[in-house]
């Protein structure tokens, strides 16, 4: 995937905008300026050309950046973040080979490139084989790549897990792979399963999960210094959800084994910080349960105790992600992290306001907000803060339960959701919630329909710059 030693016959990637195109093609010798007009070349974003040897191999590619934004400081900042998905294409678009980068670029643009470079080569192959694989190296000789593999390789963990169907990732198969993370990195690992969730205190995980064949269960995972600040990380493991006895139709429940997706990704994100050995001293919960149908489901008008204390009405059996979470967030909660995150496939709702690539952030610490925005566009991994609006506190009331765990009205859905959540955390001081989607529906360069941890990238680069 990269390697620092410079080999002779290399193959140049030359990154040109369209602002200064004339003026490098001017400086390319008369062969390349006629193959490139010939080929009507011009540098609009993802635009692609091979440059031939006069052998007929490969001399050099040229990839178009589109407009120049110099003097923009926003739209460079999406310059550099386009090359993340610019370099994440290739890998599709490029034959076989050992590459590196013709000119030298900034510090922020090469490591962007390389991430997608490095992204942009996964293959999920557990059932079906893609062909041989692709063989391209790139040349990065004065570049420390270890945080780029390390974060890739968990992203790559959590797509995994992602994209393997709820046949072979039911909550066992998540509990499992969770155990063996932990060992590879030496971390403490427990699961509490089926009946052991009532007896430790966690009724709302049991009540969801109880109806599968397959037990409930949650997972808690420790690692790091105690001496170092704490960090916890909360994951939706929800592997497959029928909707409960509210049954979704059937084209909705498609995609339904990516409902664990919030908990692939605390887990990829865990593995990128434990891999690094970032100083923190960090805890993963993930409640991992199937939303199945049968005699023992909970119900509509149930209600519901939870690990605060909180009784829940259940006015909709398909918002249980939420269910599953208050319990997670209490037990997160008590231990007085210096910082808690929870990341979910909670809402539509989310969704329809942002629509699939753009995570909902909520949170009531302007800091946090500001700090997670900050580096999830450097990522090229963004996230997008919505409001916790306490306006909307009283439209998931109950008149026989302190709260219900849906709304009456079809407005604010990921709000209320967040708010919801937000009940379970009383003693933390910087929490936030992500609503993302964990999923790519639409074929790319660099990103192939399936599975997409939504967040790894930006946290992790978050926690680097806050504790690292």
């Amino acid at each position: 995937m990269f390697t620092r030693e410079i080999a002779a016959n290399s193959i140049a990637i030359h990154l040109v905008d369209e602002e200064n195109f004339d003026a490098w093609r001017n400086e390319q010798s008369a062969a390349t300026q006629m193959w490139l007009a010939t080929n009507q070349f011009r540098p609009e974003r993802n635009r692609l050309a091979l440059l031939p040897r006069e052998d007929g191999g490969l001399h050099a590619a040229v990839v178009g950046l589109g407009k120049s934004v110099q003097n923009d400081s926003s739209l460079k900042q999406q310059s550099v973040e386009g090359l993340f998905w610019i370099g994440a294409g290739l890998a599709d678009r490029l034959p076989p080979g050992r590459y590196r980068l013709a000119a030298k670029q900034s510090p922020e643009m090469t490591a962007q490139f390389a991430q997608g470079w490095a992204y942009g080569r996964y293959r999920f192959e557990k059932y079906k084989k893609l062909g041989a694989e692709k063989s391209l190296l790139l040349e990065l000789p004065e570049v420390d790549t270890s945080d780029i593999t390390h974060v890739n390789d968990g992203c790559n963990f959590a797509r995994d897990l992602v994209n393997t169907p709820a046949s072979d990732m039911s909550p066992a198969d998540l509990s499992a792979a969770a155990q063996l993370l932990s060992q590879r990195f030496n971390a403490n690992f427990r699961v509490y399963v089926g009946d052991e969730l009532l007896a430790n205190n966690f009724p709302a995980v049991h009540a969801v999960g109880r109806a599968s064949h397959v037990a409930p269960r949650l997972i808690d995972i420790h690692w790091g210094d105690p001496k170092h600040p704490k960090v916890t990380l909360v994951g939706k493991g929800v592997c497959f959800d029928t909707g409960g006895l509210d049954l979704k139709p059937s084209a909705s429940m498609l995609l339904m084994k990516k409902d664990m997706g919030g908990a692939a990704s605390v887990l990829g994100l865990a593995h990128a910080v434990m891999a690094a050995k970032l100083p923190i001293r960090l805890r993963v919960i993930v409640p991992a349960v199937e939303n199945s149908v049968s005699g023992n489901a909970f119900r509509p008008g149930d209600v519901l105790q939870t690990r605060r204390g909180i009784t829940v009405e259940i006015g909709n059996t398909d918002a249980e992600g939420r269910l599953v979470l208050a319990d997670a967030l209490a037990l997160a909660d008590v231990d007085h992290p210096d910082l808690l995150i929870d990341l979910a496939t909670l809402t539509g709702a989310a969704r329809v306001a942002l629509g699939p690539e753009l995570p909902a952030l909520f949170t009531g610490d302007d800091q946090l907000a500001a700090e997670i925005a900050q580096h999830a566009i450097a990522a090229s991994d963004p996230v997008w803060r919505l409001p916790l609006w306490s306006g909307y506190d009283d439209e998931y009331s109950s008149k026989i339960a302190d709260i219900n765990n849906a709304s009456s009205s079809g407005f604010s859905g990921a709000i209320i959701g967040a708010l919801f959540l937000r009940r379970f955390v009383a003693q933390t001081k910087s929490w936030a919630h992500i609503d993302m989607y964990a999923w790519n529906g639409k074929e790319r360069a660099g990103r192939p329909v399936g599975a997409e941890p939504h967040c790894v990238r930006a946290l992790f680069a978050f926690l680097k710059a806050k504790f690292g």
